[in-house]
């Protein structure tokens, strides 16, 4: 049995337990948002989500090292380090809209090992371990759509393209391909690997944000890339496309 088949039970603990927490926030008008010092939302529903976690994961393997993102880093370094994000998509949570996930990745020497995506109010659990992905235990991939005509193009923040990247090449992609919608941050890289979507693209992320999706996106047969097609765990934005499709895309992203 592969090291991810056996850790599966465990990572669907810690989506059980965030769920836990996070579905009794989710449209409550009690809901109280805060703003970090980066100008970016947060909840008591991140927070504690990330509290449970973090708890049941130093319990169960006190020598692995966590980086998430409300409560920072502890021994990065490790041979495993757990990469979490309990509410990926604050802004669309705090909002009342669905397009948002909790995030769970686990690392061996600084690689992706093992990434899922949690939807707990839909309950879809999305594991992939960079071989195969699935969905609610089933199988799933990415379209082999090749014609830029066809693609459903994807992205959370059109002005964050603007602010990090060069917005007239992301926008002659627009013009080039069926329809693009924010239906973004992890939810849509779930849209991805369960074939609804065919491109999605994020100017700039943090490590928890795209750590755990890498292995769901290449374990249902994508390509996942910095927004030049480099390493994505060496950058700070993402590119995801099927392979037929992928050097097109990243082609138009980058022309001169």
């Amino acid at each position: 049995m592969k090291l991810s088949e056996t850790l599966l039970p465990f990572v669907q603990k810690l989506a059980e337990k965030s769920a836990a927490v996070i579905t009794p926030y989710f449209a409550n008008n009690n809901l109280e948002v805060e703003m970090k010092e980066d100008d970016t939302p947060v909840t008591h529903a991140d927070r504690n989500a990330e509290t449970v976690m973090r708890d049941l994961i130093e319990k169960t393997y006190p020598s692995h090292g966590i980086i998430g993102e409300e409560f920072g880093t502890k021994d990065p370094e490790a041979e495993f380090v757990w990469v979490i994000d309990p509410i990926d998509g604050t802004k669309s949570f705090a909002s009342a809209c669905p397009l948002f996930g909790t995030l769970i990745g686990l690392l061996h020497e600084g690689k992706p090992l093992l990434g899922a995506i949690h939807q707990p109010v839909l309950k879809q659990f999305c594991f992939g371990d960079g071989e195969t992905t699935t969905c609610n235990g089933k199988p799933v991939q990415f379209r082999t759509t090749s014609r830029l005509e066809e693609v459903r193009l994807l992205t959370t923040d059109i002005q964050n393209i603007e602010r990090h990247q060069n917005r007239k090449n992301f926008d002659t992609l627009v013009e080039s391909v069926h329809f693009m919608r924010t239906w973004g941050d992890c939810y849509g890289y779930l849209l991805l690997a369960t074939g609804w979507a065919d491109v999605m693209l994020d100017p700039i992320m943090n490590p928890w944000d795209f750590l755990p999706v890498i292995p769901v996106i290449t374990g249902a047969g994508g390509m996942i890339t910095t927004w030049e097609g480099g390493d994505p765990v060496k950058g700070d934005s993402i590119v995801a496309t099927n392979k037929i499709l992928h050097g097109r895309v990243i082609e138009i992203l980058n022309a001169p």
